[in-house]
C-alpha cells in the first residue's frame, strides 16, 4: 500500500503547489495592472501563466520525483523526459514573455508619438526580432531535447563537429538563397526602407506591406490579393514606396478634351468641389493644360490628400466629377470620334481637326 500512497502524495503535492503557484501569480498581476493603468504589460504577462505553471511543474517532479521510490527500470528515462519538458517549457515561457513586452512597446510608443511612420518601423523590427530569437530558442531547445533523451548521440555530435569547417562551407553554398533573404530582412527591419503598413507599388500592382518575416514579405493589393516575394527582391530591384517620407501625396488627374474647352470654368469647378471633399487635406490643388494636339488637349488635375487611400478615392471622385459637369453643361468639349461620312465618302473629321483645316483652308 505504501508503494502506492507514497508517489500519489508526492505527485499530488508537486501539482497543487504547481497549480497554486499560478494562480498566485495571475492574482498578482491582475493587483499589479490594477495599481498601474497607465501600462499594459502586467495584463500582457497573465499570458505566462500556463507555460510558467508547465515549468514549474516538471522543475518539480525532476526533483520530487526520487522521493516517490518507484525504482523502475526506465527511472533515467523518465527524468530524461522531465528535463527536457523543463527545456521546453523555458524555452515557450521566454517566447511569451518577449511576445508581452514587444507588445507593450509597441503600444507605449504608439500613444508617445503621433509619427506613424516610426510606429510602423518599431512594428517591423520588433517583429523580426521576435523571429529571429524564436527560431533560435527552437532550434536551440531541439539540440537540448535530443541530447537528453538519446544520449549516444553525444558521440555522434562530438565527430561531426570535428567537420563543422566542411559542413558549414556546404550549407552556406546551399542555402545561400535563404541567408541572403536573412540578411535581406534585418537590413529591412533596421534600415527603414519598407515597413508593414507602407503602401507600395510592386510588379505593377499596388498594395500595402502585410507581413515581413526572416524570408518572404507579403504585400496586400487593394483587390484582396497576395503578392509574396523574397526579402532580398526590396534590396536588389526598383519600387514605389508612397509612404516613406510621410504618408501625404500629391494625385493627378488627366483628360482628354477638346480645343473649345472652358479651362477657367472647369478650374473653378474643380476648387469648389474639392471644398466639400473631406478627403481633401487642403494642401494644395490645380488645374493645368499640359499638352495640346491637332485634335484635343490634355488637362491635368492634381489634388493632395493625407494617404494613399484617400488620394487614390479623391482621384476617381475628381474624374467623376468633371466628366459629368462638362457633360452636363459643355458637352462640346467631351472628345469627338466620327461615327458618319461626309463628302465622297471620307470620314468626318473630330471638331478640332476640322477647325485646323478651316483655319488652314482660309489662310490660303
Amino acid at each position: 500500500m505504501e508503494d502506492v500512497i507514497r508517489p500519489l502524495i508526492v505527485f499530488g503535492v508537486t501539482v497543487a503547489i504547481t497549480v497554486l503557484a499560478g494562480l498566485v501569480m495571475d492574482r498578482l498581476l491582475r493587483y499589479s495592472a490594477q495599481k498601474r493603468p497607465d501600462t499594459r504589460l502586467p495584463l500582457l504577462l497573465r499570458r505566462l501563466q500556463l507555460p510558467v505553471q508547465v515549468l514549474l511543474g516538471t522543475v518539480a517532479l525532476h526533483f520530487t520525483y526520487p522521493l516517490a521510490e518507484l525504482h523502475l527500470r526506465q527511472d533515467a528515462m523518465i527524468r530524461n523526459i522531465l528535463a527536457t519538458m523543463a527545456v521546453m517549457a523555458l524555452a515557450w515561457t521566454v517566447i511569451r514573455f518577449a511576445d508581452a513586452v514587444a507588445e507593450n512597446t509597441l503600444s507605449a510608443y504608439s500613444h508617445r508619438t503621433q509619427d506613424i511612420a516610426r510606429v510602423r518601423q518599431l512594428r517591423t523590427q520588433l517583429g523580426l526580432v521576435r523571429r529571429i530569437i524564436t527560431s533560435i530558442l527552437v532550434v536551440t531547445t531541439a539540440a537540448v531535447a535530443i541530447l537528453l533523451l538519446f544520449p549516444t548521440m553525444r558521440t555522434l555530435g562530438t565527430s561531426l563537429l570535428a567537420s563543422a569547417g566542411v559542413i558549414g562551407i556546404i550549407a552556406g553554398v546551399a542555402a545561400q538563397s535563404t541567408l541572403s533573404n536573412l540578411v535581406a530582412g534585418l537590413q529591412i527591419a533596421f534600415g527603414d526602407s519598407v515597413k508593414i503598413g507602407d503602401t507600395v507599388v510592386v510588379e505593377g500592382e499596388w498594395g500595402t506591406v502585410e507581413e515581413i518575416t526572416l524570408a518572404f514579405l507579403t504585400v496586400r493589393i487593394w483587390d484582396d490579393r497576395r503578392l509574396t516575394m523574397p526579402v532580398s527582391y526590396f534590396n536588389s530591384m526598383p519600387y514605389e514606396n508612397w509612404s516613406r517620407g510621410g504618408s501625404q501625396l500629391t494625385g493627378t488627374v488627366f483628360l482628354h478634351l477638346d480645343h473649345c474647352t472652358p479651362i477657367d470654368a472647369l478650374r473653378d469647378h474643380l476648387r469648389d468641389f474639392l471644398k466639400q471633399r473631406e478627403d481633401w487635406d487642403g494642401r494644395n490643388w490645380n488645374l493645368l493644360v499640359t499638352d495640346s494636339t491637332p485634335t484635343n488637349i490634355v488637362v491635368r488635375a492634381s489634388m493632395s490628400a493625407a494617404d494613399a487611400d484617400d488620394v487614390w478615392t479623391l482621384r476617381c471622385a475628381v474624374r467623376e466629377e468633371l466628366i459629368g459637369w462638362l457633360g452636363e453643361h459643355h458637352p462640346k468639349a467631351l472628345p469627338k470620334v466620327a461615327t458618319a461620312l461626309i463628302g465622297a465618302g471620307e470620314p468626318e473629321a473630330p471638331s478640332g481637326v476640322q477647325r485646323v483645316l478651316d483655319g488652314v483652308g482660309a489662310g490660303r
